[in-house]
């Protein structure tokens, strides 16, 4: 028996597919053995309606207040949180054929997406951002004689890349928030999410419902992609540098275009860090930091690189990081992987076996019904993971070199994990920064950044906001905490 999934919500009942004319094919791809996803073929009439609709029901977002937004999306995100909550168990429940994931990890995931969907935590991140998130409703006075008030676009399009579930919903979140309406693409990886969050949206606001659309494509093949460049006053892309680089060329130079292309993280241990007592601990967050996501987001490391000079060398930490990531695959299961996918470990692999079998200094620890693999190499050279829980360790005589080595790494460089070397930590981030790192943070917190964290070096709402000057009008001067803060 074959199980399909409707990659589609269109909130408008005068837009569901379901009711669609005729001229509105279903296609559908086959994601895994006996699951297919089901996706509408938007010819141009039919993108056309729904683009429009879609700039009406902004301009109707424009008048809501955004606590009411973020309230909204809050009780939303405790639903995914809640494991009584049938939404919650569904989403567990389609991630798995449709992201390729294990049941354990997609509960881990979905625990630590909506969790930054909470209204504690967007409320938050509006703050930081914006200081006063009363700017979204009307004109404030920041000073003697000047105003500001900040807009949204009336229509986002965003693109998704799919390879992490519920990234989408996060950007489409981030949109709702600057009261601005949302269509996204996304990556045939990371349908599930953003296609429940619009339903249980609609469910608790449906007034607002016609401000939210989820359909899927396969990128290029659709009237709605061309259209949707053309008529969204921003367009927000996670992908690889030529998706983006594509996109970017078709996308009007008056429209707002903000990017997330591929990158890459890696991890640093001190020998501070490698003593006896400290080196099991640093190795099981560095084996989590890893095989979160297995490995698929941009905050992934790659390789780890090992300093020599502690009390545990770096081959003993590689058998105690090896030792970690077997322990983490009974907790959390690797995923799905497709013919492709396993090949390429089993290349590397074999690879690093037959340098082992040479006589160097390479190591290899590899699970045996499993694919996480930690390569212990003997040079200190920066290896792109194939990823799927496959790392290398580089050991190196001291951390101060690393960023030096990098070279041409450093354009996608976004996150770098560093244990140990505590005294030592804002020369080597200096360090980093030079060579192209946008975040230096731990093990235990690079899988999970906050909310209001620069992503890729920049502002998460900054690019979805138009600042507004009213000048020569002295307007009341309100609290920017907010009424009884």
């Amino acid at each position: 028996m074959t199980t399909t999934f409707d990659a589609c919500r269109i909130s408008s009942a005068s837009l569901d597919p379901a009711s669609a004319p005729p001229t509105l094919v279903w296609e559908t791809i086959d994601v895994s053995d006996g699951f297919t996803v089901r996706y509408p073929a938007w010819p141009g009439d039919a993108a056309e309606l729904l683009l429009g609709a879609l700039r009406e029901a902004g301009a109707r977002l424009a008048e809501v207040p955004a606590q009411d937004l973020v309230d909204c999306v809050g009780r939303v995100a405790d639903r995914f949180l809640d494991s009584s909550d049938p939404l919650r168990q569904e989403a567990i429940d389609l991630l798995v054929p449709t992201a390729g994931i294990s049941k354990e990890m997609a509960s881990e995931i979905l625990t630590g997406m909506a969790r930054d969907w909470t209204a504690e935590r967007l409320t938050e991140l509006l703050r930081r951002e914006l200081r006063d998130p009363g700017v979204l409703d009307g004109f404030r006075r920041v000073d003697e004689g000047r105003s500001v008030r900040a807009k949204g676009p009336l229509l986002t399009f965003h693109v998704g890349a799919g390879t992490v579930p519920g990234v989408g919903v996060t950007s489409m979140i981030r949109a709702l928030l600057m009261k601005s309406a949302v269509l996204l693409k996304p990556g045939l990886g990371d349908v599930v999410l953003p296609v429940l969050f619009a339903e249980a949206f609609a469910e608790e606001a449906p007034e607002l419902s016609d401000a939210v659309a989820v359909t899927y494509w396969p990128g290029g093949s659709s009237p709605l992609e061309g259209l949707a460049l053309q008529r969204a006053e921003a367009v927000v892309v996670y992908g690889s540098d030529e998706v983006v680089s594509s996109l970017r060329a078709r996308t009007p130079v008056t429209a707002r275009f903000i990017s997330y292309h591929h990158r890459l993280s890696l991890g640093m241990v001190g020998r501070e860090a490698l003593t006896a007592a400290r080196a099991p601990d640093v190795a099981r967050m560095a084996a989590r930091a890893v095989s979160m996501f297995d490995q698929r987001g941009c905050v992934s490391p790659h390789a780890i690189y090992v300093e020599e000079g502690g009390a545990v060398d770096p081959g003993e930490w590689a058998a105690l990081l090896a030792s970690a990531m077997a322990d983490l695959e009974v907790e959390i299961p690797g995923g799905y992987l497709t013919a492709p996918e396993a090949s390429a470990v089993h290349q590397v692999r074999g690879s690093a076996e037959l340098r082992e079998a040479s006589g160097g200094g390479v190591r290899v620890f590899r699970g045996d019904e499993s694919f996480w693999t930690v390569i212990l190499e003997d040079e200190m050279t920066f290896t792109r993971s194939c990823l799927n829980r496959v790392v290398s360790l580089v050991p190196t005589p001291d951390l101060g070199g690393v960023a030096a080595s990098l070279g041409m790494i450093g354009r996608h460089l976004q996150t770098v994990a560093i244990e140990g070397a505590e005294d030592r930590l804002p020369m080597l981030a200096e360090d980093l920064c030079r060579a192209g790192a946008t975040r230096v943070t731990s093990f235990e917190k690079a899988p999970w950044p906050p909310p209001w964290w620069r992503h890729d070096g920049a502002s998460v709402l900054a690019g979805l906001v138009r600042w507004i000057d009213l000048e020569g009008v002295d307007l009341e001067e309100v609290d920017p905490a907010g009424p009884g803060d």
